[in-house]
């Protein structure tokens, strides 16, 4: 990718970094407030652990969005981190802050699932 087009994706990720960066609206919703009716109790806890998802969701994009940031200025943008081949500019044009090509990404949402999978069958095991 040549430098111009460096330019643009830096300012595209700022823009992305300064929007995530300012809906910190969440973060008052994870502070736990004393209610007395025990339906009250567990919507305050379910509407506590929704804020701290879309906290923990907002947090990782901020910090992908740096790190997309960084790789603009060491001139690694735009290459998966994995095989350090290209990344489509069409999978850059829709997530800026992509770190992975489309095959790479693929294969480690597969490993990603069938963690998950593992783990759900070994929750099972030992709730049995």
């Amino acid at each position: 990718m040549i430098p111009a087009d460096h330019r643009m994706a830096r300012e595209i990720l700022e823009a992305h970094l300064k929007a995530a960066s300012s809906s910190h609206r969440f973060s008052d919703s994870i502070r736990i407030q004393q209610v007395a009716d025990p339906v009250d109790m567990t919507t305050e806890a379910a509407q506590r652990d929704l804020a701290a998802k879309i906290l923990d969701r907002e947090s990782t994009l901020v910090r992908r969005v740096r790190s997309a940031i960084g790789r603009t200025d060491d001139g690694s943008y735009g290459l998966c981190l994995d095989c350090e081949e290209e990344i489509a500019p069409k999978r850059l044009k829709a997530i800026p802050w992509a770190e992975l090509c489309i095959r790479c990404q693929e294969k480690a949402d597969g490993l990603a699932s069938q963690r998950g999978r593992i783990s759900s069958s070994e929750d099972w095991a030992e709730a049995a």
